[in-house]
């Protein structure tokens, strides 16, 4: 039976602790359905963080995050973005598989403010490391946004606080 692919997006949440405080992140994955473009505003509208994904063996891939990330800029100003290279467990098997040159994104994820990660979900390498990130730029950002914000904080909203994020290959 051939696997069925997501139909809009699939969401999960991840609780996450970050010194004293927990974490709940609110993770669309859209898997970058093109089909579904306009439908996925939807998804990060609001948004703190994205995770855009390109895949590293896949040059037209990266093309592709760069749109998102265009799109992510001009529609949500205050989105954090994170780079997320996947299939990295590929690139361990045979070197000459990478179709995306490392220090070319390095470059464009400093050029955008994005950080960059790349990843494997078939082995786990560096998914925690990038979520467990993104969750500790949004505990400092947001103290840092609430030390310069002149009202009062209502400490009691901490815990319930979502972060959404999404993810496109």
């Amino acid at each position: 039976e051939a696997p069925l692919s997501t139909i809009g997006a699939a969401f999960v949440a991840k609780v996450l602790t970050v010194g004293e405080q927990t974490v709940t992140l609110g993770i669309w994955d859209t898997a970058g359905s093109e089909r579904y473009e306009a439908m996925s505003r939807i998804y990060y509208r609001g948004a703190r963080a994205a995770v855009v994904c390109y895949d590293l063996t896949n040059s037209s891939s990266f093309q592709r995050a760069k749109f998102w990330v265009n799109e992510l800029q001009n529609c949500e100003e205050g989105c954090r973005i994170y780079l997320c290279g996947t299939k990295s467990d590929l690139l361990e098997e045979d070197r000459r598989k990478r179709d995306v040159d490392f220090h070319d994104v390095q470059d464009y994820a400093d050029e955008v403010k994005a950080e960059l990660f790349e990843t494997s979900s078939k082995t786990g390498q560096n998914v925690d490391e990038l979520f467990q990130k993104v969750a500790e730029d949004y505990v400092h950002f947001t103290a840092f946004q609430e030390m310069t914000e002149e009202k009062g904080v209502d400490l009691g909203q901490k815990s319930s606080s979502y972060l959404y994020s999404c993810c496109h290959h």
